[in-house]
């Protein structure tokens, strides 16, 4: 373990040893994620001569992340794929939920790592692959989460483009169905696009009360007691009763640029298959609480620690190579280098 002023720091630990044997020693539920990227079905060996594929690779990856989901009261996330061999899809991640779903893991729906994918990867006849899965599972509802961490402005104000369809089959939001004056589609009554926006938020000030409050008519006719404008702690703002996102919910589609000089750290490339810093970011900041622990059992160069230690969480890193974890601990001590002082 680091030290710092001569003690023990537990902002981050990386251990030399196999990742199963290290998290049977961890209590149950020790950690708030895991996060990390497995040793992909026989596509290198590591220098440690791992060749597991098809079934034998879902085994072995089936026991590891049973006993990720053990030790940690979070989410578990680990990103992986299978490989394209003689012009069929080895399919293993998919088995692997298949064989955790059996086995009664609670897994989530998997997000999408997408990226440009190699030139070729599709073979000859077929598409290049540019996304891998991201396997997640947790205990059920998570203990902490915050979705919107790494979204998005919302591209629409509340009540806007977006609806929902009625019995009937017809689409409606807060201004009414499809056809009629402030319709779907930002339409005119004519039906030619009017290019407006129509956002909840359009109201009419109706008048002001003794005590300085204000009342409102809504843009859907409601009316509305109080008129808030100022922000909430969390910087959201309050407009009629409703409390208005400043960030959207950034979907399971987490989109990454990787390749030569853009995975995050320079030393990332020492490793044979790293995975890009702002991948391991999305889901620190995402699903671990500030000074929370964050677990990586296949260390390699750091990428997830390096996250961790940025946003203000703990990491502990395992790996069954001596040269990843002088690796990871190089790239650790330039981010925080009082840690390794």
């Amino acid at each position: 373990m680091p030290t710092l002023n001569g003690q023990q720091d537990a902002r981050s630990t990386v251990i030399l040893g196999d990742c199963l044997a290290e998290m049977r020693k961890m209590p149950d539920k020790s950690v708030d994620l895991v996060c990390c990227s497995p040793p992909y079905e026989a596509a290198r060996t590591y220098g440690i001569d791992f060749a597991l594929r098809g079934q034998d690779w879902v085994d072995w990856a089936k026991e590891r992340y049973v006993e990720c989901l053990r030790v940690c009261k979070g989410l578990v996330c680990w990103v992986c794929e299978g490989q394209t061999r003689q012009f069929r899809y080895s399919a293993a991640p998919i088995l692997l939920m298949a064989d955790l779903h059996r086995a009664g893991v609670k897994l989530r729906k998997p997000p999408i790592f997408a990226r440009v994918g190699i030139p070729g990867s599709g073979g000859p006849d077929w598409l290049r692959n540019d996304y891998e899965f991201c396997i997640c599972a947790s205990h059920g509802k998570l203990p902490w989460s915050d979705n919107t961490a790494m979204g998005h402005p919302p591209k629409w104000a509340p009540g806007g483009e977006m609806s929902n369809r009625l019995s009937d089959g017809a689409r409606v939001n807060q201004w009414g169905k499809n056809g009629s004056p402030r319709g779907m589609g930002n339409k005119n009554k004519d039906g030619e696009v009017d290019g407006k926006p129509r956002p909840s938020h359009v109201f009419r000030v109706n008048e002001r009360k003794q005590n300085g409050e204000r009342t409102a008519t809504m843009a859907n006719g409601r009316k509305c007691d109080k008129l808030h404008t100022n922000a909430e702690p969390d910087g959201t703002m309050c407009e009629q009763g409703y409390t208005v996102r400043t960030l959207a919910n950034p979907g399971n589609i987490i989109k990454c640029i990787v390749g030569g000089g853009v995975m995050g750290h320079e030393l990332a490339h020492e490793n044979e298959a790293p995975y890009p810093h702002s991948l391991a970011t999305f889901f620190v900041r995402s699903f671990c609480p500030p000074g929370g622990v964050v677990l990586d059992p296949f260390s390699g160069s750091g990428t997830t620690g390096h996250a961790a230690l940025q946003y203000s969480r703990r990491y502990i890193g395992i790996d069954i190579r001596e040269s990843q974890v002088e690796l990871t601990k190089r790239r650790l001590a330039t981010v925080q280098p009082e840690l390794f002082a």
